[in-house]
């Protein structure tokens, strides 16, 4: 026989795709917040996902900053690939 147990919280998580956390927030902005009926968690979501999006995009930059430089060197050295046939 199965034994059946209740979902854990990191279950219910993947299933919902979110998880709770702790915040804190400043006391006045969140009062604020509320008052305007803002979604705090959509909002902070919202933002924290910019943030690493432009995060990724730093490193990746970074990571890749050789590969660039030289890159950019031959396309000055060199031009475009195909440059010779742009109608434009």
């Amino acid at each position: 026989m199965q034994s059946t147990t209740a979902a854990t919280p990191s279950q219910k998580s993947s299933t919902s795709g979110k998880r709770a956390i702790n915040l804190s927030l400043s006391v006045d902005v969140l009062e604020n917040a509320k008052r305007l009926d803002i979604n705090i968690s959509q909002v902070c979501d919202n933002h924290l996902r910019e943030v690493v999006r432009l995060a990724q995009a730093r490193k990746w930059q970074e990571e890749h900053a050789e590969f660039i430089a030289a890159y950019n060197q031959i396309i000055e050295a060199e031009g475009l690939p195909l440059d010779e046939w742009k109608s434009f």
